[in-house]
């Protein structure tokens, strides 16, 4: 099981990535981390020619593939690959991802489904399908890239937030399961970062009801007017990921940004004053002795 003591430790020997979303944003920036850090990335990608500047630089250790990861088949064919020609994948980065703003109401049953293809049960493939190798090896890492909006959320994110708290609770249990065999998980919890995320195609919106004006409406309005003046920077976002993997005790979870920790920890806390103000409530249901 994962612990939360910072305590350093040597980086692993040259490694393998396997990174979905390298384009742009946090898949790039990892991507980039790991490749100065001289090892190894597999950048996944469903236009893997964006990253040719890249590919100029590291022409030896950047390999690009086309991988769309709600298509199943590409998922495993990438992955056998990927072994084939390496013989190894030693960190998996599931970070391929966009945003969906809108009410719970105004959100269709087919903008629910994609997203969580996208955001789970894409990664929950690929999870499965780089566990055999790294059982074999004994060690690997996945690194799931979830939200601050993982372990809370707020109106208008409603969708989204539930595709990362489905993310989050099966690599909890993962996190247990992959322990004895040298695996590690990390989520990633990042908070505002200067990426696509709050503009371009990554994100989408659903149709407007003037009932959630003031709700969801004021979100739509405020993530589009952040878009380029995040607080979070990419690259050092990156790095603080190379480093949680490096250390002796990688943490299960690792919030970044001031503002994602200052949400998650008073989230925290106000959960815990809710649970013992409804203490002798939730204790009160078992059959009496």
């Amino acid at each position: 099981m994962n612990t939360q003591d910072p305590t350093s430790a040597t980086a692993a020997s040259t490694r393998v990535w396997l990174v979905t979303g390298a384009t742009s944003g946090f898949g790039r920036s990892i991507a980039e981390a790991a490749l100065a850090a001289g090892d190894t990335v597999v950048a996944a990608a469903r236009r893997p020619a964006v990253l040719d500047d890249l590919a100029t630089t590291y022409p030896d250790r950047l390999i690009q593939v086309a991988l769309d990861v709600t298509d199943a088949t590409g998922i495993d064919a990438t992955v056998a690959d990927v072994v084939a020609r390496f013989g190894r994948i030693d960190v998996l980065v599931n970070n391929a991802g966009r945003a969906l703003v809108g009410a719970v109401e105004e959100t269709s049953d087919q903008e629910l489904r994609d997203l969580m293809e996208l955001h789970f049960f894409g990664p929950a493939r690929l999870t499965r399908a780089v566990l055999p190798y790294m059982r074999a090896q004994k060690s690997g890492a996945v690194v799931q890239m979830s939200s601050m909006g993982g372990r809370r959320s707020f109106p208008g994110v409603g969708a989204y937030s539930a595709t990362k708290f489905a993310l989050e609770g099966l690599t909890e249990a993962l996190a247990a399961e992959v322990a004895p065999f040298g695996i590690k998980t990390l989520i990633v919890e990042p908070g505002s970062f200067r990426t696509s995320f709050a503009g371009g195609g990554a994100l989408q919106q659903t149709a407007e009801m003037p009932e959630y004006a003031e709700t969801a409406g004021a979100v739509r309005t405020g993530l589009t007017d952040s878009d380029g003046k995040q607080a979070g920077d990419p690259a050092k976002a990156a790095a603080a990921i190379l480093t949680a993997l490096d250390s002796a005790h990688t943490p299960l979870r690792l919030a970044l940004g001031n503002d994602a920790f200052d949400a998650i920890t008073a989230h925290a806390e106000a959960a815990r004053e809710e649970a013992r103000a409804w203490e002798s409530v939730s204790r009160s249901t078992d059959f009496d002795a």
